[in-house]
């Protein structure tokens, strides 16, 4: 039986890796063969493409040869028309020969008359020069006429002017005279002169003083301007420090800065002080201490807004945060001020450990905002040591007992621990100061501007005096006018006589000089008509040689234009044959081009000829006297294994021209380029992969016929092995249920396993009944006791020994943890199968036995004796102990 049992765990071995490799196998298979079918599409795909392509291969290879045939055309035509044009170049040459010799006869003619034209000209030239002359002179005989009239003409007008002016002198005497007559006595006009010049002199006094106050306090407001120019430097510089906070603020915190500015246009909605956010209105007292602060006071209290009244900050986050949606801090600073605590320690005391300051002496802020940040981060109990405090901190610490210590480049924090109430410290390296480096020195800031109030009051009141010594100066200015007005229109009457007597003498003077200027006309106008009379003789001869001299010019002018005409005819028949001729060389010099255009591109087309022969042999692979292979005459299929597809056309049935193979390799190269992300290896791999899934299927056939016989053998063994083992569990069952029903308990011993296939894990299933109430349950550690374990197994054991011949069986123990009941049933049961005839020898070992248990003839017991208190062997006496026991046993019942 165990043999079978062998063999069908190793047939089902067997069997399961034959299972396993068919199953793989199978999946495999079926994998391939999708993967297969996949893929089927793109290998039809591939072919189609590759039908395309060799359509393609083959219009390509057609094309150099219609190409070359339509080169081949093109130069035979060419070649036709330029053996026409150089009939027509010889033609056109032969033409212009007697057009030549005509030219050069007129040519000659036209020199001749030419010479003529000039001698005639040459001498119109000088006949034309004396008439030029002869009217030079008339000209100026004219000019000279003329002159002598014009110096007539101003003769006569200066003597009228002469005696118009002499009039209007006359008048002007008389006119003087009646003046002088009238004019009145200004002998006493003196006084009063004198007496507006000392008032003149007063007022030139009092106003050159005035000016000179007035320079002064221009001088005075130039000083103070320059003073004022000055501290408005300096307060720029100072604003300049604030706007560089500011500009620092807006980059980092956009909505605070926002907020600043509509703080400063609306202050009038608050009820108390307002501050703005504590960067802007903390000031170092030296930059170098910015690291500091900045690393005690978070960023956001930094640029939180300080308010001393709740509404106050109600309303202003209501309008920045609610309406404006800005982002922005704001705190409220303490009812008592905070700003002036004094430490709890003073700094003197400190100053042993290094200490130089407590953080609130490093800067200058607003009392709310000094009071927010002592109340907030006691600022007033910080102190700032230097690296010496750094070199002894663990002194400090221990020491000072300060909650919080600033060295030169750390900051320590202090804590007392809870449980063991020992200091706990911590250090910080501090970070570098971004916004508190600028440093404004506010106080100087305040003695600028009350500076600039006392220049501002100065300067009006400068302006005030100033404005009032104008005002002077313009009342001065104006009596001064009215003064010299009064004195010049005195001056001006006490010199009106003399200057009346100095006019009436010169006019006078004036009167017997023009009077003593006298002209005779008469005798001019005699004198200028007699040299008039002798000119105009001289003139009338003059004009008679010239009428001569024209009528020889006249002659001559119409001489040269016979001539001209006849020189003209001449010219124009030479440039009528010129103008033949010109035709003629441009058709010939056109015909020319043309036969050097048609010859250099029959050359072209020669070599082009050529040259697509040459491709064409190279496309087609063929030597220089190979005619067009069969395999581009004749349809031949490309696509190999059975697929479905129409084979290439022949080369003579492909399109003749160019156009017709170009379109249809557009349409093929578009064809074939919608056949996208194919791979020949694809084909490659299909093809492969259906030699494998033919292969897999014969394994697979003889896998499935190897793992049928192998299910065979399985069938038939089990049947050797399973039925014996049933029977033999089945007796095992009766022998077992049995000894539970002589202990008024139920159990049942059967064959149990999951899978009739796993012969690896069969097994015997155990179930027990030890109260009547309960169902049948199987033999588990969680389930029953430790005694009924014990119980069941020595019992399971009993009724295998008839079916397992063995020498000797142990038992070990088997009565511990049995309550007494079952522990007195099992030992009778062990004493009555150990004392049967033919049954295996026991060895019951137990720690210790119940009392009156029954014992057989058959059965020996023997006692170990050990332990620490045990008697040496020497002083063992058995018989004395037996007879000590039997005396305790016969005194107890006395008892």
């Amino acid at each position: 039986m165990h043999r079978y049992h062998c063999e069908l765990k190793n047939f089902r071995e067997k069997e399961k890796q034959l299972e396993t490799s068919c199953k793989e196998k199978t999946e495999y298979l079926e994998k391939m063969i999708q993967r297969n079918e996949r893929y089927k599409q793109d290998v039809e795909r591939f072919y189609e493409r590759k039908r395309h392509l060799d359509l393609i291969e083959m219009l390509e290879a057609k094309r150099p040869w219609v190409e070359y045939e339509n080169v081949r055309q093109e130069y035979e035509e060419v070649k036709q028309a330029r053996d026409r044009v150089k009939e027509e170049v010889r033609k056109l040459k032969e033409g212009q020969i007697p057009m030549t010799r005509r030219m050069e006869e007129i040519e000659k003619q036209r020199h001749v008359l030419e010479a003529q034209i000039k001698e005639k000209a040459t001498d119109i030239k000088e006949t034309s020069q004396k008439c030029k002359q002869k009217q030079d002179i008339i000209e100026r005989k004219d000019k000279h006429i003329e002159e002598l009239q014009q110096a007539l003409i101003v003769k006569q007008n200066e003597e009228h002017d002469r005696q118009r002016r002499i009039s209007n002198t006359r008048k002007m005497i008389e006119d003087l005279q009646n003046e002088l007559k009238t004019a009145e006595n200004c002998e006493n006009l003196q006084p009063q002169i004198d007496a507006i010049t000392n008032d003149l002199r007063r007022v030139q006094d009092e106003k050159a003083l005035c000016e000179g106050e007035i320079i002064d306090k221009r001088r005075e407001r130039e000083t103070l301007e320059k003073e004022k120019k000055n501290v408005d430097d300096h307060i720029v510089r100072f604003d300049n420090l604030m706007n560089q906070k500011e500009d620092k603020l807006r980059q980092r915190y956009r909505d605070t800065y926002d907020a600043v500015l509509w703080l400063r246009n609306n202050r009038d909605k608050f009820k108390q002080r307002v501050c703005e956010p504590i960067m802007l209105t903390i000031n170092m007292k030296d930059n170098k201490n910015a690291k500091y602060i900045e690393n005690h006071i978070p960023s956001n209290d930094l640029r939180a807004f300080v308010f001393e009244s709740q509404e106050d900050m109600e309303v202003f986050l209501k309008e920045v945060r609610d309406n404006k949606k800005l982002r922005v801090n704001a705190v409220i600073a303490p009812k008592n001020s905070y700003a002036a605590k004094a430490p709890s320690r003073s700094l003197n005391e400190l100053k042993q450990y290094g200490f130089f300051s407590y953080l609130r002496e490093l800067f200058d802020a607003p009392d709310p905002v000094m009071s927010y940040l002592c109340c907030q981060y006691h600022i007033h109990e910080v102190p700032v040591g230097t690296e010496r405090t750094r070199e002894r901190i663990e002194r400090v610490i221990q020491e000072t007992r300060l909650k919080q210590i600033y060295t030169a480049e750390e900051k320590y924090v202090v804590k007392t621990s809870f449980y063991s109430n020992k200091l706990i410290s911590s250090n910080t390296s501090l970070k570098v100061a971004q916004f508190l480096t600028v440093t404004v020195d506010l106080e100087q800031r305040r003695h600028l501007e009350e500076q600039l109030k006392e220049i501002n009051r100065k300067l009006q009141l400068v302006e005030s005096g100033l404005s009032t010594l104008r005002e002077t100066n313009k009342h001065l200015e104006h009596k001064d006018n009215e003064l010299r007005q009064k004195k010049k229109e005195l001056l001006e009457r006490k010199t009106r006589k003399r200057q009346l007597e100095q006019k009436i003498s010169s006019k006078l003077g004036s009167l017997k000089l023009m009077e003593q200027d006298t002209c005779n006309l008469e005798e001019e106008e005699r004198k200028a008509a007699t040299k008039i009379k002798e000119i105009n003789v001289q003139k009338a001869k003059l004009v008679t040689e010239l009428t001569n001299l024209v009528k020889i010019c006249t002659s001559l002018h119409i001489q040269k234009v016979d001539l001209i005409l006849q020189n003209t005819t001449v010219i124009s028949e030479k440039n009528k044959l010129e103008s033949d001729y010109m035709a003629a060389s441009s058709q010939l010099r056109v015909t020319e081009q043309h036969f050097v255009e048609l010859d250099e591109n029959r050359q072209r087309l020669l070599q082009k000829c050529k040259e697509l022969m040459k491709r064409a042999r190279q496309v087609c692979n063929l030597g220089a006297e190979q005619t067009v292979p069969q395999e581009y005459q004749t349809q031949v299929p490309t696509i190999p294994n059975g697929h479905n597809s129409s084979p290439p056309m022949a080369f003579q049935d492909l399109p003749n021209t160019l156009d017709e193979i170009d379109a249809l390799l557009t349409e093929e190269r578009s064809r074939a380029s919608c056949f996208t992300g194919l791979n020949p290896t694809v084909v490659e791999e299909y093809t492969k992969r259906e030699e494998e899934i033919e292969q897999l299927t014969k394994e697979l056939k003889g896998k499935r016929i190897e793992l049928d016989k192998y299910r065979e053998n399985i069938s038939q063994v089990k049947e050797r092995w399973l039925n014996p083992l049933k029977e033999l569990v089945e007796k095992i069952n009766e022998k077992f249920s049995n000894f539970f029903s002589s202990m008024q308990c139920a159990g049942e011993v059967d064959l149990h396993t999951e899978n009739e296939e796993d012969y690896d894990k069969y097994g015997i299933r155990i179930r027990v009944k030890f109260r009547s109430s309960t169902q049948l349950h199987e033999l588990t550690p969680h389930h029953q006791s430790g005694g009924e374990r014990s119980v069941s197994t020595m019992l399971y054991l009993m009724a295998l020994q008839e079916l397992n011949r063995c020498p000797f069986r142990v038992v070990d123990e088997i009565n511990q943890g049995m309550d007494p009941i079952n522990e007195r049933r099992v030992f009778e049961m062990v004493v009555n199968t150990a004392c049967k005839e033919n049954t295996s020898q026991y060895f019951f070992i137990t720690p210790k036995l119940l009392q009156n248990l029954p014992y057989s003839e058959k059965m020996t017991v023997l006692f170990v004796y050990n332990g620490p208190h045990m008697l040496e062997p020497n002083r063992w006496n058995l018989k004395a102990f037996q007879r000590r026991r039997r005396r305790i046993t016969f005194t107890q019942p006395a008892q």
